[in-house]
Parts: C-alpha cells; structure tokens; sequence
C-alpha cells in the first residue's frame, strides 16, 4: 500500500517561493505518473500539476501554469513542486497523488502541506 506524506508548506508574503515535497512508500511509485493538487477553504480539491513517471512529461493547469514547477526523483521516491511568485490566491492544503488519468489514481491521500500566502 502506497503511502503519501507530504511537507514544505508554511506561511510565505505574496511574491515569494515554497518548495513542497511529497515521499512515497511502496515499490510502484517510479512507475506511476503523479500530481499535485490543493483544495483551498470551501473549495474543491483541483489539480496543479503532473509528471510522468520518468519525469519527461510535465503538465500544469491554469493554476500552477508558469509559476510553478513539477519535478521528482525515483530515487527517493519523492516529488516536489516549486512554487515561485506566490498569490493570496495560492493559500490551500497541498496534496500529491497519482495523475488524474492514472490508472493508479487516487491513491490513499496523505495528510497534506498548509500553504499560507499573507499580503
């Protein structure tokens, strides 16, 4: 059983960085393509970001498009996701899983990482 532990969030002004991370156990993580997502308050979760799992192929949604980078290392069994140029708007819990259009999709979701953006 997979399991997702997510960290690097934390209280940052409008226009800085955050690096997230998120570890995974088990032995299928390389060979799942994953993603992050966030769910900000009375919001929906929505996806951010995805990479394949060689970390050739990235996507990004409007949410994270331009600003924000997806990356991982086998490994480590980890992903990250760089955050650069953070909005208010940016404030949810952070959430890695597996791509939407995984077949591996969803796996059990982790506790999450709280990003705080303050003016």
């Amino acid at each position: 059983q997979v399991q997702l532990v997510e960290s690097g969030g934390g209280l940052v002004q409008a226009g800085g960085s955050l690096r997230l991370s998120c570890a995974a156990s088990g032995r299928t993580f390389s060979s799942t393509n994953m993603g992050w997502f966030r769910q900000a308050p009375g919001k929906e979760r929505e996806s951010v970001a995805a990479i394949s799992w060689s970390g050739s192929t990235e996507h990004y949604t409007d949410s994270g498009r331009g600003r924000f980078t997806i990356s991982r290392d086998n490994a480590k069994n980890t992903v990250y996701l760089q955050m650069n140029s953070l909005k208010l708007e940016d404030k949810a819990v952070y959430y890695c899983n597996a791509d939407p259009l995984s077949s591996m999709y969803p796996l059990p979701w982790g506790q999450g990482t709280q990003v705080t953006v303050s003016s």
